[in-house]
């Protein structure tokens, strides 16, 4: 359609507002301030800047800055255009700022660029339990307060927010989301999606002290005796971190494929183990009675989780569990476990071997850690995986399981009677 260009006048909010059946693509540009206009459209009016790159022989360009309402009227949409032309004046063209713009909004907004770190960096250099928790973590607590928010524009009040927001439940939570954060900003910067980090010169915060937790008899035999009263496949798995001392996300994770019941051995493999190494972890016959009955006899599935409520899928929902055990064991002791969580099972087994004076390589080898024994030289000369005392130290503390729980069912059985 043709314009008609008429005579220039004053553009301010009076008379865009006197402006009401002039014909449809009729511009009005502006008499004070060059190549800024209006532009009349069946739906409405739009302000809009008319500029030239390269001298009177380059073409002519328009660039629309809004539609006039909220948020542009004349004044807002004049000091745009004053912007805009400065720009131009510079040699910038005003539409391709706008598709930078663009880009920044979308391609580079944080919820994007969290997915894009998950998927580019995540999935290739953390183990699935790593991706699992940090995956969560970022869905959770950070997400949800930055999501439109171009990665480019976040600032240090945006980090404030953050950590606002956070649990104060959970003390160590500010560190663990600093950390995850600041990771992201490092890999965004090593990208070139970002020129600086939010976090360059931001101190870490605290870090929590170590729990030293470690569950006295009666605390211990409380909660594996209110196992028994649990869905089976969370009461039998509670059981086995009390046995075994593993770590939770291993253990819950179990699949059948990594057991054998002739050689009465778990193997549980590099890619599930927190230091990368394959670990091999001593079944008793304890142990096996448990999986007997999971499996519903000596014929274990070939594959397939073992903890399971569906048969498809391992267990989850840790906290729920921990709360309903922790209900079971308040009403058998007439008062609550304090400041226990599932992880202090694996310092009190830890603990319980020494107590039954088992040496401290085979307690680290059991318990798969990587500490000095097992470092550096000795690391590379010393090769004995410690198997055979490793199935001793479990029998001896299986064995002490077996003998604490039937002393306590004794004693809840007269209890029981004197009630009577």
């Amino acid at each position: 359609m043709l314009e008609l260009v008429v005579p220039t006048i004053r553009i301010t909010k009076k008379s865009v507002e006197a402006l009401n059946s002039e014909k449809a693509g009729t511009i009005f540009w502006d008499e004070t301030l060059a190549g800024f206009g209006l532009k009349i459209l069946a739906g409405g009016k739009t302000y809009i800047i008319q500029y030239r790159l390269g001298g009177r022989a380059a073409a002519t360009k328009r660039y629309t800055i809004g539609k006039d309402g909220s948020p542009w009227d004349a004044p807002a949409a004049r000091a745009e255009a004053e912007r805009l032309l400065r720009l131009v004046q510079t040699g910038v063209d005003p539409r391709i700022v706008a598709k930078a713009r663009e880009r920044e909004a979308i391609d580079l907004s944080f919820a994007r660029v969290v997915e894009r770190y998950l998927s580019e960096y995540g999935e290739r250099h953390w183990r699935p339990s790593t991706y699992s928790i940090r995956e969560s973590d970022f869905r959770r607590w950070v997400v949800p307060i930055l999501t439109d928010t171009p990665i480019t524009a976040v600032t240090r009040a945006d980090l404030a927010r953050v950590r606002e927001a956070l649990p104060r439940t959970t003390p160590s939570m500010p560190r663990n989301i600093h950390v995850l954060m600041r990771g992201l900003f490092a890999w965004a910067l090593n990208e070139q999606l970002i020129q600086t980090s939010p976090f360059h010169g931001m101190r870490v915060p605290k870090s929590v002290a170590a729990r030293d937790r470690v569950l006295n008899d009666e605390e211990f035999l409380a909660i594996l005796g209110s196992t028994l009263d649990l869905n089976p496949a969370f009461g039998a798995f509670v059981r086995f971190l009390a046995m075994t001392g593993q770590r939770r996300d291993e253990i819950a994770k179990m699949d059948w494929v990594e057991l054998n019941r002739r050689d009465k051995e778990w193997v549980l493999p590099a890619g599930r183990s927190k230091n990368h190494q394959k670990h091999l972890l001593p079944l008793t016959s304890p142990l096996i009675k448990e999986l007997d009955e999971i499996a519903g006899g000596t014929q274990w599935p070939r594959s397939g989780p073992v903890f399971s409520t569906n048969g498809r899928s391992p267990i989850s929902g840790f906290s729920k569990v921990k709360a309903r055990l922790d209900a079971l064991v308040e009403a058998k002791l007439e008062g609550a476990i304090p400041d226990w969580r599932f992880h202090d099972l694996r310092r009190t087994v830890a603990t319980n071997l020494q107590r039954l004076n088992i040496r401290f390589e085979v307690t680290e080898a059991l318990l798969n850690h990587i500490g000095a024994a097992r470092t550096g030289t000795a690391a590379v000369y010393m090769r004995h995986d410690w198997s055979s005392e490793k199935r001793e130290a479990l029998e001896l503390w299986n064995a002490r399981i077996v003998a604490m729980i039937d002393r306590w069912q004794a004693e809840q059985a007269g209890k029981g009677g004197d009630d009577g």
